[in-house]
């Protein structure tokens, strides 16, 4: 999570979303990076009202408009299961080596994930806190010149990333009904993905 205090602004880090790069290309502009944990770093829209938020009320009383960046649901999955093909994961209980993206698409279906599946959900970190705390900025991964264009007008800098954290590419099937299946058990994503303007 990166924070702009005099802009009020912060910048949630969904994983999987190329926030990495943002921490990098930001992290001198910033008046607070939070690197560690990565309960913390990754800290959801619940959990920034409920450690964060509280904070910045405490300290002249700054109320942050929230920005993150939400990825296409499949690609965002598909993202994990590559990220988790990586040789220093292999023979552990995280990794996805030697399965199809379909087993790991069903296994997160699943009501109990396993570990290699449990990856959280982008609704969930992104979902509105009963106190009302809500992201006010989102935007689509895909549409990155957008959310570039923002940050520039908004802290007066210019946006110069470097891929980091990045996936080993290879090619994802997924077959219609585990597609069909994971749209209809997983609708909020898509509707939240659909909505961002």
């Amino acid at each position: 999570m990166l924070v702009f205090h005099k802009e009020r602004l912060a910048f949630l880090a969904v994983p999987k979303t190329g926030t990495t790069a943002y921490h990098a290309a930001l992290s001198r502009r910033a008046d607070m990076v939070v690197s560690h944990p990565s309960g913390l770093k990754h800290a959801s829209v619940y959990r920034y009202s409920r450690f964060f938020k509280p904070m910045f009320n405490k300290v002249g009383g700054a109320e942050m408009e929230l920005l993150a960046v939400m990825r296409e649901p499949i690609d965002w999955l598909g993202s994990w299961y590559r990220y988790r093909q990586r040789d220093d994961l292999r023979d552990t209980e995280r990794s996805t080596h030697g399965m199809s993206f379909d087993a790991f698409l069903n296994a997160y279906m699943q009501g109990e994930r396993p570990a290699f599946a449990d990856v959280g959900s982008q609704a969930s970190f992104l979902k509105t806190h009963p106190s009302g705390t809500a992201i006010t900025h989102l935007y689509r991964y895909e549409d990155l010149p957008r959310l570039n264009r923002f940050l520039e007008a908004r802290l007066g800098v210019e946006i110069q990333l470097k891929r980091k954290n990045v996936s080993p590419e290879m090619d994802l099937h997924l077959s219609p009904e585990v597609e069909r299946k994971f749209r209809r058990k997983h609708s909020e994503e898509f509707r939240l993905y659909d909505g961002i303007g």
